[in-house]
């Protein structure tokens, strides 16, 4: 069907105002969200210090847990925002959420860690992949991988904005040597560095949770800032994509997708690659500080390389993938390239550029890919199943996370290297790009 001038002008209209109005606020929400799972990778640089029974091995497992509570959760909420409404179930999740994480600020105990860490899982599951359904519902399918690429770069760019900010809420409570003099940062309110960490990362995600629940619509037909024929217009391409998928394909339910040959394997792709991403992202910091012995700003400088190289990475990933219409390839290659890179890493240990280097190229991938693969469940799923398809990969890839952390913080505390852990990371990453290769899904689409 084509479409006369008039509708062609109105429905990209609508598809601006959509970029505009919805992107903005979620890249927002989820850069909030990215920091609360992953901010305990610079707490930890003074919690050990207050607390010498959060060692390596205590960090690793206890971030992983995150992951745990994330996986029991994921499914319900992705099926509740494609049958429910995204704007009601985003606002408890981030209100909840955002409680939790401040309250990690009262951990005195690796147990009360483990739970706070496990409950703050629980509270953030289905964001995500809420956000992903959520998409579905205003993008049309020329528009979806970049518009995906737009929210995810908050990853990257959560890590670039919030060490410098976390190594100011550090200091407080510390002593700190300038010039030869030693500084003392006074405790505020009787609470020291790390605790804030966690206190000034949880409440802007209630105060956002809030905000949600009065300006996200859960469809086009509810947005007063669309006019009525901009309104109808999208409605109506999203409908005409929908048929078009839908054509001739006999309508799967839950469990039919839940437990769909693809479905499981791109499962556990993700799940190396997410292995590898949380590996890294929560002992980079750790990883600086053994091999150059380098000084906490140093540090927080230095990790701010490898997302800047991820936004670069997603924004032209999204862009060329939509441009071409193909996500097999744009998935396997930044895979490949990163695993490729990290396995360089351990070689590189008396180069500090050589090292940064490597992890630059190996967080590009591992985040650059990402906006490609998450187009390939709507290849071949619609609707409900396709929304549950997407909360199963996302929850078992994600319990990659768990695994990440903790072969990175029990190698490294059973022999003193980071070395064999990162060579593991690497080997994942590698399964992950082989099996996307093998699914044969995702090639160039044609035109219609």
């Amino acid at each position: 069907m084509t479409l006369q001038p008039h509708q062609t002008y109105v429905l990209d209209s609508a598809r601006r105002k959509a970029y505009w109005h919805l992107l903005p606020l979620l890249f927002l929400c989820y850069v909030i969200a990215y920091v609360d799972r992953a901010n305990v990778s610079i707490a930890k640089l003074t919690m050990s210090k207050d607390m010498p029974a959060f060692d390596n091995g205590v960090i690793g497992f206890g971030a992983g847990l995150f992951f745990l509570g994330y996986f029991l959760l994921e499914i319900p909420s992705a099926v509740l925002i494609e049958k429910w409404s995204a704007r009601r179930l985003l606002t408890r999740i981030m209100v909840v959420w955002g409680i939790m994480a401040a309250l990690t600020s009262m951990v005195k105990t690796p147990n009360q860690f483990y739970g706070v860490r496990f409950f703050l899982g629980l509270a953030e599951a289905g964001f995500f992949p809420g956000v992903v359904v959520y998409l579905t519902h205003w993008f049309p399918s020329r528009d979806r991988t970049k518009a995906l690429s737009y929210f995810m770069i908050a990853t990257p760019v959560a890590q670039i904005v919030s060490p410098k900010i976390s190594n100011a809420l550090l200091k407080i409570g510390t002593d700190e040597v300038v010039n030869g003099s030693t500084i003392h940062h006074p405790a505020v309110l009787g609470l020291v560095g790390w605790q804030w960490v966690y206190i000034a990362w949880g409440l802007p995600a209630v105060l956002l949770g809030a905000y949600v629940f009065f300006m996200l619509p859960d469809h086009p037909r509810d947005a007063i800032w669309l006019t009525p024929d901009e309104k109808d217009a999208l409605e109506q391409e999203l409908a005409r994509e929908k048929a078009l998928r839908s054509a001739g394909r006999p309508r799967m339910t839950v469990l039919e997708a839940l437990s769909h040959p693809k479905v499981l394997l791109l499962a556990v792709a993700f799940f190396g690659t997410v292995t590898a991403n949380y590996g890294i992202e929560f002992f980079l910091p750790s990883i600086l500080q053994q091999w150059y012995s380098l000084k906490l700003n140093d540090i927080t400088w230095l990790i701010i390389l490898p997302p800047c190289v991820a936004v670069l990475g997603q924004l032209f990933i999204g862009w060329n993938s939509d441009r071409t219409k193909e996500r097999r390839l744009h998935s396997i290659i930044p895979i490949v390239l990163g695993a490729t890179a990290l396995g360089f890493a351990p070689l590189t240990q008396h180069s500090l550029t050589l090292t940064l280097v490597c992890f630059m190229v190996a967080m590009g991938g591992i985040k650059a890919y990402q906006v490609a693969f998450w187009a390939l469940p709507g290849l071949f799923l619609t609707e409900v199943a396709a929304a549950s398809s997407i909360g199963l990969i996302n929850s078992i890839g994600n319990l990659g996370g768990f695994l990440g952390p903790n072969v990175m913080g029990t190698v490294q505390k059973m022999t003193g290297s980071f070395s064999g852990a990162i060579y593991y990371l690497s080997g994942s990453m590698f399964v992950s790009a082989t099996i996307i290769f093998l699914l044969g899904i995702g090639n160039r689409e044609k035109r219609s």
